[in-house]
């Protein structure tokens, strides 16, 4: 009789170490809660697996667009990541009439994304010309298209992010970051399984139906998770005698509580650091190591998986109460690791010693950006959540969208030379250029290190001040 009661209590102690987002949650915001909240991840998942992977590839192969003007319109929503900035602020100032500041503009960014994807697939057959229209119609259809959807997934991460943020205790913050990061890449997986599914058997009228579809899913996924989330606030409905601060005068603030520049500089250059690599790991796995298309196709997978275990260990060790910027220094070093592992892997022609490097490279990036994300929330002013979240997503996203282009002619200007022989006969192989992008990115990570590492220290000096202080007033 001892031993089922034994067996049951071994579990209740167990148990929740077994579940990864178990401490995620509280008595603000229950797990059902939780997980309602992070389908807002899902359907922006869903949205970038569409623009920058299932339409690329859509475009390029059946449709028979230039693959330059497809690599323009993949391109077009980064034009719009600098003005999360702007939607966080307008979402912590927003006067509504029903007492709410964060949902409507979830609402409006899921509005708009929904009408990008509803337009896009007959914008996509007009741009590759089965049509009577002339060209630029096409390309000026699909363009806002693309810009739509692009524009509706800025906001609605942002202003789902701050709306996570004001629901959970401090306390809790780093475990639902870890949660919400990792959804999306759930999202983005089962996206990309669905739709390589669905459009197997490619035809016109299917890829309208695919693409509709999830836009009208965008649409139930961020209603449920936008439904009863946010208390109505009567005081919000009135304006008051005072206006509200301009967005310049905002970010001026927000920037004198805190070391904001060096903090949002560290975030933008690791971001850079880890993400210049990503049109590049698949193809230096063929033509380097001679990698088939299914064993490269798998490296998302890997990257993804060490991201969510690196989103995990961040969550636990800032649970714990480590600094966010030394847990972003440590990641930086696992980034370090991981592109010399792979510099290596070439060098021995070994492809497990390039799948390691793989996995730490995603290891290293999730505890990075789960780090950054973290300590932009915690120094945040409780009236400035949605504006810090919102500078830190628009640093985040341009530094990602110009370091992969960046990476992309660098890598094809630097072989070109390589193979003409203009960098010298040592160097005439097809390894040169993706080893040379390899070694901008340590450079650059190594770079982040420098910058994150004095608020490390900042922070220690603070403490200990703190701490004599009081110490100072208790022997008073």
């Amino acid at each position: 009789m001892k031993r089922p009661g034994r067996i049951i209590r071994l579990w209740q102690g167990v148990g929740p170490h077994l579940l990864p987002f178990a401490a995620a949650t509280s008595e603000r915001l229950p797990m059902a809660r939780l997980l309602r909240l992070s389908l807002f991840q899902i359907s922006c998942g869903m949205a970038a697996v569409l623009l920058v992977g299932t339409l690329n590839r859509v475009m390029i192969v059946e449709l028979s667009v230039p693959a330059w003007l497809v690599a323009s319109m993949v391109a077009l929503p980064l034009l719009f990541a600098p003005a999360r900035a702007l939607i966080g602020y307008r979402s912590d100032t927003y006067k509504s009439v029903l007492g709410w500041k964060r949902v409507p503009y979830l609402w409006l960014g899921t509005i708009i994304q929904f009408g990008g994807l509803a337009m896009m697939p007959f914008a996509l057959l007009v741009l590759a010309g089965d049509t009577w229209a002339e060209p630029w119609t096409g390309q000026l259809a699909a363009a806002i298209a693309f810009l739509m959807t692009g524009a509706g997934m800025h906001m609605v991460q942002t202003v789902g992010l701050a709306l996570a943020t004001d629901l959970t205790p401090r306390d809790q913050q780093p475990n639902v970051v870890a949660m919400l990061s990792a959804m999306q890449l759930v999202g983005m997986v089962l996206a990309a399984l669905v739709f390589g599914a669905l459009l197997a058997d490619f035809s016109q009228l299917r890829l309208i139906q695919v693409v509709q579809g999830a836009a009208a899913l965008t649409l139930v996924l961020n209603l449920v998770a936008a439904w009863q989330q946010e208390v109505r606030d009567p005081s919000r409905t009135a304006r008051g005698d005072v206006p509200d601060p301009s967005f310049r005068e905002a970010f001026r603030t927000l920037r004198q509580s805190g070391p904001w520049n060096r903090r949002l500089l560290g975030a933008g250059i690791g971001t850079a650091g880890f993400t210049m690599q990503d049109v590049l790991l698949e193809p230096y796995g063929g033509q380097v190591l001679g990698l088939s298309v299914g064993a490269t196709t798998a490296l998302s997978a890997l990257l993804a998986g060490g991201a969510v275990v690196g989103f995990l260990r961040a969550a636990k060790r800032l649970r714990r109460g480590t600094d966010p910027h030394l847990v972003a220094g440590h990641g930086a070093l696992f980034g370090i690791l991981g592109f010399s592992l792979i510099i290596f892997s070439g060098a021995f022609g070994s492809s497990a010693v390039f799948a390691g490097g793989v996995v730490m490279i995603g290891f290293g990036a999730g505890l990075f950006g789960h780090a950054t994300l973290t300590a932009c929330m915690r120094a945040a002013p409780p009236d400035k959540v949605g504006l810090a979240l919102g500078v830190w997503g628009a640093v985040q996203a341009t530094a990602a969208g110009g370091a992969i282009a960046l990476g992309g002619v660098l890598r094809d200007v630097l072989s070109a030379l390589a193979v003409s022989g203009a960098l010298g006969e040592g160097l005439n192989q097809a390894a040169t250029g993706y080893v040379a992008i390899y070694l901008i990115e340590i450079a650059l990570l190594f770079v982040t290190l420098a910058v994150v590492g004095p608020l490390v220290r900042a922070r220690g000096r603070t403490l200990r001040e703190s701490a004599s202080g009081l110490a100072g007033q208790a022997s008073v």
